[in-house]
């Protein structure tokens, strides 16, 4: 489902976010990115969505050379992604109910249709009674909760997700979670970065470990 080979990624002349980075990800899998502050795990995700391009290597998505996508192209890729970005991207002039329903607008869905997924992803992160609000007036976690329903809501090929859990209670975290279980039963591929060992603890699955921007390990359930 996603290939890249020999990725690497430069944002100066004498630094690597990434370094010659080659893994597998199968149609379906569950796989967490981990490794500490700096290591690229953010860098990666934005690789697989295009909102970077690498400085040399090539990304395959479904078959697909991403790399080599117009810029045109972009949204019509991303229309088959779910993505939790670690700072949200939320539109504030936006509800509750607008910014999960953006997605949906853009594949042209019918307004009923909009109305029944919105609404029942909000009820599912337990910010149905949040809907008319907007994201200034949401904690940090509600507000994380709201990207999560956002990805989710166009019952995506692929979820990115960057640190999805990091603001959120045990509670929270493990709903959160059987969501992100529950789509991947369904067949969406799930990309997760993490710094959270004992998440991948209570919900093991294959980890990949980076380190200074390289693969330092791959570790199966």
């Amino acid at each position: 489902m996603i290939q890249l080979f020999n990725v690497t990624k430069a944002f100066q002349r004498d630094q690597n976010a990434l370094s010659d980075v080659t893994l597998r990800v199968a149609k379906g899998e569950f796989v967490y990115l981990t490794g500490p502050s700096g290591a690229g795990k953010s860098t990666l995700l934005k690789l697989i969505c295009c909102a970077e391009r690498p400085t040399r290597g090539q990304i395959l998505m479904d078959g697909r050379n991403i790399t080599q996508l117009g810029i045109r192209y972009i949204p019509h890729l991303r229309r088959n992604l779910g993505i939790v970005f670690q700072d949200f991207k939320l539109l504030n002039r936006r509800t509750v109910f607008e910014n999960v329903a953006f997605p949906l607008e853009v594949q042209g869905r019918r307004r009923i249709e909009i109305s029944k997924k919105v609404y029942n992803v909000l009820r599912q992160v337990g910010l149905e009674h949040r809907l008319s609000h907007h994201p200034l007036q949401l904690s940090g976690g509600e507000q994380q909760r709201v990207a999560v329903a956002r990805a989710l809501v166009v019952d995506p090929l692929v979820l990115l997700a960057d640190e999805p859990t990091g603001n959120l209670d045990p509670d929270v975290t493990t709903d959160i979670m059987e969501l992100f279980k529950g789509a991947n039963a369904r067949g969406t591929t799930v990309v997760m970065a993490t710094h959270d060992r004992s998440l991948i603890r209570q919900f093991p699955r294959r980890v990949i470990s980076l380190e200074a921007g390289r693969v330092a390990g791959d570790t199966p359930p």
